[in-house]
């Protein structure tokens, strides 16, 4: 790959591509280590290469341990390069024409056990606002396992705490309705009866859970929440707003609930994502097993 070339398509992915200086700068990084990597395997002419070489190159990446989105990002910069050069007659051919990119990863969620769920959500303590709040907005979202952006949009609509359960609307579906558990209705009557009641500055806000000036409590000030209550229970693992969603989905499968319903309950249009819940319980009995059977374990 001659320098010149490279400068020319450099200059070209500036100023024509109009892209965003993180991706600019990841695809100058990608097609400079091609670069390096067709040097060091003795190709000096980049018009030269073909498909096999590009195979080899992301074989290579996935051997040196890079993610599955970073092979992808590669491939997409080399495809660009390619596509320069044919686009300016320097090759007759694009060497990545119907390469695809790998399948993503199924990353197994994070999860807290039964356990580490009852130090989390023990954390908010006392009779202030903030912690009947605290405490009534994680046991709704461990009892419920709805989204973050959804327990923000929650109104006080959204709730029949006599019939224990919660409505959502889901964009074009018509909407899902989740059971609450005894203990969630519990701390939601508590906020909801007094507490709530003493930050409520307009009669017409109708925000389930709001924060000390009477307005709805934002995703930022929830996340600060979440970072506050990990810090405090010493449970040495990533903990975010989705860990408790996760922890619902995967104890309820542990207590035999069928996946149908809990994907439903998630609001998942795809079963094949809440399967994923599933491949943590194999995962970790599969842990298990080995833990108690091998003798090196």
């Amino acid at each position: 790959m001659s320098e010149t070339i490279l400068i020319k398509y450099i200059d070209y992915i500036k100023n024509d591509k109009g892209l965003t200086s993180n991706t600019l700068e990841a695809y100058i990084r990608d097609i400079t280590q091609f670069k390096d990597y067709l040097v060091k395997n003795n190709i000096n002419d980049s018009t030269k290469v073909n498909k096999t070489v590009i195979i080899t190159y992301l074989m290579y990446l996935q051997k040196d341990g890079k993610a599955t989105s970073t092979i992808s990002r590669n491939l997409a910069s080399i495809r660009c390069f390619y596509q320069y050069l044919l686009n300016n007659n320097l090759i007759g051919e694009d060497p990545t024409h119907n390469l695809r990119s790998p399948k993503p990863e199924r990353k197994i969620p994070n999860i807290l056990t039964k356990e580490e769920v009852d130090i989390l959500l023990s954390q908010p303590s006392g009779n202030s606002f903030k912690a009947i709040r605290d405490k009534a907005m994680l046991e709704l979202l461990y009892a419920t396992g709805i989204r973050v952006s959804e327990i923000i949009a929650l109104n006080v609509d959204n709730l029949n705490l006599e019939l224990g359960y919660l409505t959502l609307e889901d964009d074009g579906e018509n909407g899902r309705v989740i059971p609450i558990g005894s203990v969630a209705l519990e701390h939601l009557n508590r906020y909801l009866n007094k507490y709530r009641k003493e930050v409520l500055k307009d009669k017409k806000e109708k925000a389930l859970f709001l924060n000390y000036n009477g307005n709805r409590l934002t995703r930022q000030g929830f996340w600060k929440i979440i970072k506050e209550y990990t810090k405090k229970s010493n449970i040495d693992k990533k903990i975010t707003p989705h860990t408790l969603r996760h922890s619902f989905a995967v104890h309820l499968l542990q207590n035999g609930a069928d996946i149908k319903t809990v994907q439903e309950m998630l609001g998942h249009s795809d079963i094949s994502t809440t399967q994923i819940y599933s491949f943590a319980i194999d995962n970790k009995k599969l842990k298990d097993v080995y833990k108690k059977t091998h003798p090196r374990a």
